[in-house]
């Protein structure tokens, strides 16, 4: 997988590092105390769990770190939002070096599985009422999430439409989003009331088909809707977040803030080593 790319790897880490909690060196007075896992050793074993979806356990046997090491120091890094910065940092080197792509937005949500239940889950509709979540998530014309909101799987996408549009609005970008593009699960006078409300004139819903009946919107095209559909698909290629495990939102939001970031980490790579050497593969 891409993300896994050294070169990749090491760039989100440089990133990354500048968060983190700054700590003096201590030393124990009789000396045998085992060394501290270096944040880069436990940043990488995360790093595997999130691409694989594998357990905490195999992931320090990937790395380094044992089990409780790791949701440790998740939960140091998660504290003093480090995630975020990072992501919001990617978002911004993407928009200044290639360009963020304004004129046609898409949103829709994704469901996946999680297992483990707690926070933020509920039954899957698609999945035989099994425990799930989604995320909803806008993006640009290139597909680079620009907004993204997690909740139970049972929670309808209209639903979290407003909330995807106000964490873009949070980032500045709401006010340049000139079509909004968006699928049928939308279509309905309260959507079109909300974009309004946040200043939205131009949206492009997909019709709903009439009860009853069998033609007219059955094989509508999807039009600019693309975009977030791959991007989706970027993200589901990621094990932890297809399958997640976590009981806490703030831990999959985590998660899904470094896949973002590691997303358009490679986007920018490639995009560096256009004229040059190969790009990665």
């Amino acid at each position: 997988m891409l993300a896994l790319n050294p070169t990749v790897v090491d760039a989100v880490w440089q990133s990354f590092a500048a968060y983190l909690p700054k700590r003096g060196h201590t030393n124990h007075p009789l000396g045998c105390h085992r060394p501290r896992i270096s944040d880069r050793d436990c940043f990488e074993a995360i790093l595997f769990r999130l691409v694989t979806g594998c357990s905490w356990d195999v992931a320090g046997r990937l790395g380094k770190g044992g089990e409780t090491t790791l949701r440790r120091r998740r939960d140091e890094w998660v504290a003093v939002d480090a995630f975020q910065h990072l992501v919001e940092e990617a978002i911004k080197a993407f928009d200044k070096v290639i360009g963020l792509d304004l004129s046609e937005v898409s949103v829709d949500g994704s469901l996946h599985k999680a297992p483990m239940g707690g926070e933020g889950t509920g039954p899957n509709p698609t999945d035989r009422g099994k425990t799930g979540w989604k995320w909803s998530i806008a993006t640009d014309a290139n597909g680079v999430p620009i907004g993204w909101v997690s909740e139970g799987a049972n929670r309808n996408d209209s639903i979290l439409l407003a909330p995807t549009l106000d964490d873009v609005k949070e980032r500045g970008l709401l006010a340049d989003v000139e079509t909004l593009w968006l699928d049928r699960g939308y279509d309905s006078e309260l959507t079109r009331t909300r974009l309004i409300e946040r200043g939205i004139t131009d949206a492009m819903i997909a019709k709903k088909r009439k009860r009853g009946s069998t033609t007219g919107t059955k094989h509508q095209p999807m039009g600019l809707r693309w975009p977030v559909e791959r991007t989706n698909s970027w993200l589901s290629n990621f094990g932890q977040l297809r399958r997640n495990t976590d009981r806490f939102s703030a831990h999959r939001l985590a998660q899904f803030a470094l896949a973002v970031a590691l997303i358009i980490t490679v986007k920018l790579v490639k995009w560096a080593k256009r004229w040059g050497s190969p790009a990665i593969a």
